[in-house]
């Protein structure tokens, strides 16, 4: 029998998403009857807007959208997004610098993929989205962390961002408004950083997928118009921002030679994303913006419930976010603590505890490459947020 392993080392190093690990087990807990509450998933409790499902509903009758289509997307979808940048952040790009992918996480596979050789180091801010690490680690780069936390509403400066440049340093990932922290950069701070980027040549990978979900005196601002415009890879989709995480559609903007890579790329990957979910999404980026704004209210009044819930809790400090739709509360006061006859050393240990215990399911800050630390999602009823926080503050309050 063969000694070689059945699993390649690349992909048996790669971790479960974290995130989506802890919705599971929250759902299969629901299966079997309990009540469980989730702010596990990043995902909108509304349904896509009726219009966008109409426009798909009519898409599947069209025979055109049975067959193959070009690789890098619709030229229609191409150049809607283009169009939908400009309008957004004010930044001008072709048609031809788009490529339609297999929702954000393609989108972000590919672009590093793409723009990294073997030993290549990425700067990236933790606490960090779970996909980023595998996606760097998987095109041969290597991670470098600057570590926030909640003294600085997990923002970096321009000083901790010098502090982890390198020779070998070709990227820097920029998120604004973050998942999971909810922090926004103001746009000074935007431009100071990418003055920084643009004085030591890094290329700039920039996720901009809630950049319509800021919220009180928070402002989106892209990176993208203070770096030189082959420098800049921006990542985007129709997720967040239309509720449609089901429909994979995401996108990847840059300049033409790498945008040209990408696709070549996804060419033997993926072929085509599903042509009636473009159209889907044609329907949502070429569309207004009302049904966002009202999703966006939502989410504001949560956001503010759940961070006031959370700092009532002893031992618990919750900055406000200011973007997407998470909080990320600092628990590391509650480690060592008994509760119900357990002494969690981690904050792992303590979200299997109030999973456990309080029903209540949460992803715990190893996932973001933090830990000490909870991600909340306030994307569900306010009922639900309410209740779930409740059952965590029972819960915790007996701590000693």
């Amino acid at each position: 029998m063969s000694t070689r392993p059945r699993v390649s080392a690349r992909i048996s190093a790669i971790s479960e998403s974290a995130t989506l690990a802890v919705d599971a087990k929250a759902k299969a807990m629901k299966a079997e009857g309990r009540p469980v509450i989730g702010f596990g998933a990043g995902e909108p409790d509304f349904p896509t807007p009726a219009a966008i499902v109409e426009a798909a509903v009519e898409a599947a009758r069209q025979p055109r959208n049975h067959k193959y289509t070009p690789a890098g997307g619709l030229p229609e979808l191409k150049q809607a997004i283009a169009d939908k940048t400009l309008r957004d952040s004010g930044y001008r790009v072709s048609a031809g610098q788009v490529l339609v992918t297999n929702g954000g996480k393609q989108a972000v596979y590919q672009a590093f993929a793409t723009l990294l050789d073997p030993g290549d180091e990425v700067i990236v801010v933790a606490p960090y989205w779970t996909t980023y690490p595998e996606a760097i680690k998987l095109a041969g780069g290597v991670q470098v962390n600057v570590v926030t936390d909640e003294t600085t509403g997990y923002l970096p400066t321009v000083e901790q961002l010098e502090a982890a440049r390198t020779a070998r340093s070709k990227v820097l990932l920029f998120v604004s408004p973050s998942n999971p922290t909810g922090a926004v950069h103001t746009p000074a701070e935007v431009a100071a950083i990418g003055a920084w980027a643009s004085e030591h040549g890094l290329w700039v990978v920039t996720d901009e997928i809630y950049e319509h979900l800021v919220y009180g005196g928070a402002e989106f601002a892209s990176i993208a118009h203070h770096v030189p415009a082959d420098q800049v890879v921006i990542l985007n989709g129709v997720a967040k921002t239309y509720a449609m995480t089901g429909w994979r559609v995401g996108w990847l903007i840059g300049p033409a030679d790498v945008v040209k890579a990408a696709t070549n790329l996804q060419s033997h990957a993926t072929s085509n994303v599903s042509n009636v979910a473009q159209v889907a999404a044609l329907a949502a980026v070429g569309g207004g913006l009302e049904e966002v704004a009202r999703m966006r209210e939502a989410f504001d009044r949560r956001r503010l419930t759940m961070t006031r819930m959370l700092n009532e809790i002893p031992g618990v400090v919750c900055p406000e976010p200011k973007g997407a739709f998470y909080a990320y509360p600092s628990v590391k006061e509650l480690l060592g603590k008994e509760i119900r006859g357990r002494r969690p050393a981690s904050s792992a240990e303590l979200a299997e505890l109030v999973l456990e215990e309080a029903e209540v399911a949460v992803v715990p800050g190893e996932a973001f490459g933090t830990p000490g630390y909870f991600r909340l999602s306030y994307a569900l009823g306010d009922e639900a947020l309410a209740e779930g926080v409740e059952r965590i503050a029972d819960l915790l309050g007996q701590a000693r």
